[in-house]
């Protein structure tokens, strides 16, 4: 006679597997396609969710923005703060199979600080030199204290390549992308997938429930939901605030959301190429005027439903960092057109690229018509998005309207974007001040003092205003109801360690 237990325990092992039997592929909606799939070279939000699945780093962040253990398990300052030693996970691989370790956090560091196409060099500037302990112990040597360098570790600066690989393919790295995360990079069609397949020398598989991860970028909101109706994607991400209330009354979806710790804002050509010759480049009278013509609440309620927060600086209005010396300033047409009179101006004309998603494109037609009544004319100048970036890159714009997602520490939501020569500042705006302040915020640890710095910065920046921020978004993500585990964090990414998709 069978053994009715043994037998119970088979047909329930059975009926297990059989449930998760076809949910071994998870298909995700993104707003943008990615830029180039190399952390080193990369700047789009969507690039870091992708990274999220194939790119372990060092550290990572908690949903309440602490930072923890990743692929290192402890680290420790010296007293001076000029040196931080880290311990590595042992057993780790990359997913080409070579090992990680300390001598490939030395390469990767290096890299990034000397790479041509490295956007990391600001980031990890403050590091003089990698000292290799031993194979799982590695020393950061630093020229200053540096408060931001966990923080930097916890995103792209901290994302782990193979030497192997990266050596290999050297500027082509993003075209076949080795890291050290739970998926490996399969196959990518330009506008229309990124294919993940999961790693299994992966060193925390058993919180991996998918075999394939699929990216698809579709820029319309109002399309990237349907398709989730339809059954063709099972998750998406920035679901369109006026959507909302529908997607919590079908049964079948379910949603997250997330405060962000980033910024949507238009960042001015100040100095890039000629293209910045132009009323808007050149007089910080006429920046001045467009954000006055700025509703910023009138922005929020009618894009957004009020879903998100009107903002006037890179930190909200809600974080420690925001300078309430300079507070949200109301609409004054009137004194925007005084503004531009004093610049020399009746009216001016302005190009404000922007990406193509219907969201970003209300926004920028609703800052167009609030423009117009204060004499700024702004043509609004479309383009795919990783176009968008490269273009600003090489200061072939005059304005782009285009947001930042945020990191945990203050420094990365301004350091890179208004510092001399920084990785991310595109309009090639310089001030001497604003570089010493922001380079002093990055000397102490004590909260107090890196405040002043930050507050003597921003009152340059919000006379000058080389990036003129409008709001701070909420994250909003839209998922089948049988997709369990999910849990939203600050930072917009989509981390899929004990996630599951039902049957």
């Amino acid at each position: 006679m069978k053994n009715p237990g043994k037998t119970l325990a088979l047909a329930a092992a059975m009926a297990m597997m059989a449930h998760f039997a076809h949910a071994t592929d998870l298909r995700i909606g993104l707003q943008e396609d990615p830029d180039v799939l190399d952390p080193d070279q990369s700047r789009t939000f969507v690039g870091r969710i992708v990274y999220a699945s194939m790119c372990d780093k060092l550290v990572d962040i908690t949903p309440d923005l602490k930072i923890v253990p990743m692929l290192a398990t402890g680290w420790k300052w010296s007293d001076d703060g000029k040196a931080l030693t880290m311990t590595l996970r042992d057993g780790v691989t990359f997913q080409d199979g070579t090992p990680f370790d300390a001598e490939a956090v030395k390469y990767n560091i290096e890299r990034s600080k000397t790479f041509e196409l490295s956007r990391r060099k600001s980031e990890v500037k403050s590091i003089e030199s990698v000292d290799v302990v031993d194979p799982h112990t590695v020393t950061f040597n630093l020229a200053a204290p540096d408060a931001t360098l966990l923080a930097q570790f916890a995103d792209r600066s901290g994302m782990m390549l193979s030497p192997t690989a990266a050596e290999k393919e050297g500027a082509d790295f993003g075209l076949h992308p080795v890291c050290a995360g739970p998926f490996k990079f399969a196959e990518r069609v330009q506008q229309d997938k990124i294919v993940l397949e999961k790693y299994d020398g992966y060193y925390d598989a058993d919180k991996i429930h998918f075999d394939k991860v699929i990216f698809r970028p579709i820029p319309d909101t109002t399309v990237r939901l349907a398709n989730l109706r339809a059954g063709d994607l099972d998750m998406i991400e920035r679901l369109a605030p006026t959507d909302l209330a529908s997607v919590k009354a079908d049964d079948k979806l379910a949603t997250a959301s997330a405060v962000s710790i980033g910024y949507q804002g238009i960042t001015i050509n100040t100095a890039n190429t000629d293209r910045a010759k132009n009323p808007l480049g050149e007089s910080k009278l006429v920046r001045q005027a467009l954000s006055l013509a700025i509703d910023r609440d009138a922005l929020n309620q009618v894009v957004f439903n009020g879903a998100f927060a009107p903002g006037n600086q890179p930190f909200p209005p809600t974080s420690p960092w925001y300078d309430k010396d300079f507070p949200l300033q109301p609409r004054d047409v009137e004194k925007a057109k005084a503004l531009l009179k004093e610049a020399g101006y009746d009216k001016v004309s302005v190009e404000m690229q922007t990406s193509p998603s219907p969201q970003t494109q209300q926004v920028a037609q609703v800052i167009q018509a609030m423009a117009a009544e204060a004499g700024i004319d702004i043509k609004i100048v479309t383009k795919e998005f990783a176009t968008m970036l490269k273009d600003q890159t090489a200061g072939d714009f005059q304005s782009t309207q285009v947001g930042w997602s945020g990191r945990v520490d203050p420094d990365g939501n301004i350091y890179g974007f208004v510092v001399t020569g920084a990785g991310l500042n595109d309009g090639h705006y310089s001030n001497p001040e604003v570089d010493k302040a922001l380079s002093d915020a990055r000397l102490s640890t004590d909260p107090e003092t890196r405040k002043k710095s930050y507050d003597a910065a921003q009152a340059i920046l919000m006379d000058e205003l080389p990036i003129i921020y409008l709001y701070h978004p909420v994250w909003l993500w839209a998922y089948s109801a049988k997709l369990k585990g999910y849990t939203p964090y600050a930072d917009g990414m989509i981390r899929l360690q004990n996630v599951s998709l039902e049957n």
